[in-house]
């Protein structure tokens, strides 16, 4: 096929990169390509998607929707039979992806480290998902790249585990994650034979996670190596802008973060908040924090990660409250929600009401409440948790405000989902949504 005259769109993905941040540290002369994107007029900060994780925000980018279309609301939903808990993944989404509308027009995507892409599936073109993939064979499409990948030291995911009390540990693992994403653009690129190529760099998020203040803080005793990693990965950064500027026109770059950053200041966890109110029972003691098997039938609510919060009515196989008492109850928590506060500081800056937040969804895990916190405290829902304010090793927490994005074509997106409706805009590929249904929908 002559390459030569395709159009060509580049994404990048800096995942949970503040746009604040990111001028910042570019003013100091330390990242300089990426000071030729955030130091750009082009780059602006916008919005993540509501819960503010990156498996809501990434599927809202590939299939340019709203979690009210694309029916993913957190990590995990809850089987309204077996109140199992399963993480989210690709087989939950309920629309096509962009990239198999743009597959349906004969164009061709390049994937790598895209989160919420696994387990993978064929599409036009070649896939490397990113997290939560558990394993390297089925997080690929085709089948080959995992042989290929394997042989080039590719690795998933960066060990958070050890890394989180070892930051010395976690900035040689990020290392390794990124020479691997390193790795993958080199296979996957040179023969130019695709339309989309994208690359979604997740190792900032966890940087950000562990360890954020030093990112802030001049004076931070692990400032100076994790400006080296950052320096690494400003490389690979100036790597992807050179190949985008040897490919021939008509061509578009894009760079986005699906979320913002700030420093932790207290974990919130609303299960134990709601067992102190009295609203959440369980029937015996979970096995761990996601063991959310034993609700019992006197509960009125309980919580999922990371703010969403679930009234206990009918649609849940043991749920005894009354559509007409869940209403009354919903305003309450509510309020209440809004009234808590850490040492005197509020702990929420809003509480929407699921149904208006995502105005026209018809899947069951729809949350009655959503929580939006303050920046600085992070939401958990954790069923073995027994205090309501916590501070784990955890130095950094998500916000839904300051995510970092740039455009070679100027555009200024309001939020996530806005982004992917560009690349369809770009290739003339918008067309209505399809909806499809999942396997807990179907057995409602």
């Amino acid at each position: 096929m002559n390459t030569a005259f395709r159009s060509r769109l580049v994404v990048l993905g800096l995942d949970g990169l503040p746009f604040s941040t990111a001028v910042r540290l570019c003013r100091e002369g330390r990242l300089p390509n990426l000071a030729r994107l955030a130091l750009s007029p082009r780059a602006c900060p916008i919005q993540a998607e509501l819960p503010e994780l990156s498996p809501v925000n990434w599927t809202s980018f590939f299939t340019a929707a709203g979690p009210e279309e694309h029916g993913i609301f957190g990590f995990t939903s809850l089987d309204p039979h077996s109140y199992a808990l399963r993480f989210a993944d690709a087989t939950q989404i309920r629309v096509r992806t962009i990239f198999d509308r743009l597959g349906e027009r004969g164009l061709s995507s390049r994937i790598v480290n895209l989160p919420n892409m696994y387990p993978a599936k064929p599409l036009k073109g070649m896939l490397v998902a990113g997290f939560t993939a558990p394993e390297l064979s089925r997080a690929v499409y085709p089948p080959f790249l995992a042989h290929q990948l394997r042989d080039r030291g590719y690795l998933l995911e960066a060990d958070t585990d050890r890394g989180g009390h070892d930051p010395r540990y976690l900035l040689e693992s990020l290392e390794s994650t990124l020479r691997g994403r390193r790795a993958a653009l080199d296979l996957l690129w040179p023969d130019q034979a695709w339309d989309l190529f994208v690359l979604v760099l997740t190792e900032t998020d966890r940087l950000g996670h562990f360890l954020f203040p030093a990112l802030e803080d001049e004076h931070h005793p692990w400032r100076e190596p994790c400006l080296d990693f950052l320096t690494k990965w400003d490389a690979l950064i100036g790597e992807v802008l050179e190949r985008f500027a040897d490919l021939p026109e008509p061509k578009r770059l894009m760079v986005l973060a699906d979320h913002g950053f700030a420093g932790l200041i207290a974990e919130t966890d609303l299960n134990a908040w709601l067992k102190q109110q009295g609203l959440l029972a369980l029937g015996r003691a979970p096995d761990n924090e996601w063991d959310c098997r034993h609700i019992t039938r006197q509960t009125l609510a309980f919580a999922l990660d990371p703010g969403r919060i679930y009234l206990h009515t009918p649609r849940f196989v043991r749920g005894r409250l009354s559509e007409s008492r869940a209403e009354a109850l919903r305003e309450t928590l509510r309020q209440a929600l809004l009234s808590l506060t850490w040492q005197e500081t509020p702990v929420m800056q809003a509480v929407f009401h699921g149904r208006k937040l995502y105005p026209g969804a018809d899947s069951p895990l729809v949350p009655d409440l959503v929580c939006l916190p303050r920046p600085g405290f992070s939401l958990r829902a954790k069923f073995n948790a027994t205090k309501v304010f916590d501070k784990a090793h955890r130095q950094g927490c998500h916000t839904a405000h300051n995510a970092f994005f740039f455009d070679s074509a100027g555009s200024i997106p309001q939020r996530v989902r806005d982004v992917g409706r560009e690349v369809l805009h770009f290739f003339q590929a918008d067309a209505p949504l399809i909806l499809v249904r999942n396997h807990f929908e179907t057995q409602t």
